[in-house]
């Protein structure tokens, strides 16, 4: 029943792409980075990554935005329209379009063109704040980039997994400051600058990151001893998620040796992070056939 019920599946999954269709034409340009016009398209993807967010940062420029603001927007509306292009291609060629509009890269995509087309809408000085907030989301395609370092899957992976432990560090850390800020209150008091619990907990933070402002300073001898104690805390504590992370990204690194290294591609999400032999995707379900692999 079992081989009956995976040949149906495989006969499904096979008819995905029909030879020489369209889809199947994008599908090997789009994620076929191991052939000529994938990776061809994988270059210009990321030249015009870089030129967008290099006309971003141009436009706050106040000089340059007003010699080359028409070059500038004109960059602009053909990032644009090639990002709208390829955002909508890869929504057409997944077989659940949901798994990526909803995905990090998706969502990513999505706002690296929406600022454009608002801009068109939301016109006028009363909304010139909103639109300068919008420009900056463009700054998200830097994003895309992600693309293209594998390396940047394994670490994201250990962001993920290490966020429990790192919750757990962060609010001790929190009740940490609130505590050290209330002291430091008591003991120095409004007289030394410590006007309140607030402006003390900020002191606390500032200390404890061995940022040191110094626009607060304690003035007792208690107080500067505190200060000394945070001080040195501070360079214990900063090793902490250092240490975390860099525990998941060794497990990370171990586990990805096992990964697939033939670009085995799944046609339903577009996942890429599949083990060795798997018959399987393991974020969508689908089946792994012939036509997940790279032509």
């Amino acid at each position: 029943m079992s081989e009956k019920k995976n040949k149906l599946h495989r006969e499904a999954n096979e008819n995905d792409f029909e030879e020489g269709s369209l889809k199947r034409k994008l599908f090997i340009i789009i994620f076929g980075t191991n052939t000529p016009l994938g990776k061809l398209f994988d270059v210009v993807l990321l030249v015009l990554i870089l030129v967008s967010v290099a006309a971003v940062m141009l436009e706050t420029v106040d000089f340059i935005d007003e010699q080359f603001h028409t070059t500038l927007r004109v960059i602009e509306w053909v990032v644009t329209a090639f990002f709208t292009i390829e955002y909508i291609a890869r929504i057409w060629i997944v077989r659940k379009p949901s798994v990526y509009i909803f995905s990090f890269l998706g969502i990513v995509d999505f706002l690296s063109i929406l600022p454009t087309y608002l801009s068109m809408v939301l016109v006028g000085s009363q909304s010139f704040a909103i639109l300068r907030a919008l420009r900056l989301l463009r700054i998200f395609r830097i994003f895309k980039l992600v693309r293209f370092v594998s390396e940047s899957r394994i670490l994201g992976r250990a962001l993920i997994s290490s966020r429990h432990k790192i919750t757990v560090f962060f609010f001790a850390l929190v009740i940490l400051v609130f505590i050290l800020g209330s002291i430091m209150y008591l003991v120095e008091g409004p007289e030394a600058g410590f006007a309140s619990i607030p402006l003390s907990i900020y002191w606390a933070i500032v200390t404890l990151t061995t940022v040191g402002f110094g626009d607060i300073t304690p003035q007792t001898i208690l107080g500067q001893f505190i200060a000394s104690i945070v001080m040195l805390l501070g360079y214990s504590i900063i090793a902490i998620p250092t240490g975390i992370v860099g525990a998941e990204i060794y497990k990370e690194v171990d586990n990805s040796k096992n990964l697939d290294t033939h670009g085995i591609i799944c046609t339903n999400c577009g996942n890429e992070d599949h083990r060795l032999k798997a018959n399987y995707c393991h974020n969508c379900g689908k089946e792994l056939t012939e036509e997940d692999s790279q032509h």
